[in-house]
């Protein structure tokens, strides 16, 4: 008997696991095909046999699957009409048709623009928007020129060498220093228009306290202007240098504080500390009593129940001053008929002295 080298066993094995497949794929049923979404559907139905448990000839069961399907798609590809991307010695690229199926979107679609304020008055009024061209021709220079800006159609009448008097104007006026101030005039509206709309659009964006820089800035409004400048970067700032007195964790957009939640998996030893001390305080005879907060707390109590009954005090002495004030008044307008009737309803006793007996 011969004998047998490894070499050749192995050589022979893996010859035999490489070879290649056959490019013409046999199905029962056609695949349906969306080539704009590289999508293939196979109605066929799979053999049961060989998919039912786990093990690897399910597993070689559904790659020969995948692999013979794949095949058949790109053999639908290399049918499409192709061109050659950035010259002849690009790629070659296929021209996809329009999908059939529609996929749903990853994200959710963009939120509307709001309508700017030209936007609304023209819906109000009625305009419809017309779109001209940005070119005219230019009678005096004979070439197309833009319509609005720099070198505009017409020219800047302000920097013509000669303009005309319009009828009833007077004579003696300046025609060409009336239309210099007119343009600058114009320019001034426009930039406050300008100021305006990004005024609006700012408030509109955030409800905040504005950050525009003012003369005299507090304390809070330097805080403010700082977080909020911290948290513009892409990360929230998380990291941006700090500075000397600032915390280290990094602000939030609100500036509230940033709630941190425990793991749910893995510290069991502070898990069990929790629930424990939670069961020590419901068990506990005697709540926990902070005695700085009970005594602060009683404390306010009694300074406000003093300055209550202080203002209570104020109130009846105000009172009392007015009914003074307004006392005289009424027995100058009484006579002596009222004090005379007084004196009658006094009691006998009550008007002298008692005798020591």
């Amino acid at each position: 008997m011969a004998a047998v080298r490894v070499e050749e066993v192995l050589a022979a094995a893996a010859q035999e696991h490489q070879q290649p497949r056959s490019l013409q794929v046999e199905k029962e049923l056609e695949l349906e095909f969306d080539l704009g979404n590289l999508l293939a559907l196979d109605p066929n139905p799979p053999p049961a046999a060989a998919l039912r448990g786990a093990g690897p000839r399910r597993e070689s069961q559904l790659r020969a699957l995948a692999r013979d399907n794949a095949q058949l798609l790109a053999a639908r590809l290399w049918e499409l009409p192709a061109e050659r991307a950035d010259g002849a010695a690009g790629p070659l690229v296929a021209r996809l048709p329009e999908p059939a199926f529609r996929l749903p979107r990853e994200k959710p679609p963009p939120r509307p623009r709001p309508p700017t304020r030209w936007e609304q008055f023209a819906r109000l009024k009625g305009i419809r928007r017309r779109k001209r061209t940005s070119l005219v021709w230019d009678e005096q220079a004979k070439e197309w020129r833009r319509r609005w800006g720099y070198r505009r159609a017409g020219g800047d009448p302000g920097r013509a060498w000669l303009a005309e008097v319009p009828a009833g104007a007077d004579p003696e006026e300046d025609q060409l220093a009336k239309l210099r101030r007119a343009k600058r005039e114009r320019v001034a509206r426009n930039e406050l228009n300008r100021l305006r709309n990004l005024a609006r659009a700012h408030r509109s964006a955030a409800a905040a306290a504005p950050l525009h820089p003012t003369g005299h800035q507090s304390r809070q409004e330097l805080g403010l202007a700082a977080r909020v400048a911290r948290v513009s970067t892409a990360s929230l700032g998380r990291f941006q240098p700090r500075l000397p007195k600032e915390p280290a964790e990094p602000p939030s957009r609100d500036g509230g504080k940033k709630r941190r939640f425990g793991p749910l998996l893995g510290d069991l030893a502070a898990e069990r500390g929790r629930q424990l001390e939670l069961l020590r305080g419901m068990n506990a005879k005697k709540p926990a009593l902070d005695i700085t907060r009970a005594v602060n707390k009683q404390l306010r109590e009694e300074d406000a129940e003093a300055a209550a009954a202080k203002g209570k005090k104020r109130a009846q002495r105000g009172k009392r001053g007015r009914r003074q004030q307004q006392r005289p008044g009424k027995r100058s307008g009484g006579g002596k008929k009222g004090g005379a009737a007084r004196r009658q309803q006094r009691p006998a006793g009550a008007g002298g002295r008692r005798k020591k007996a």
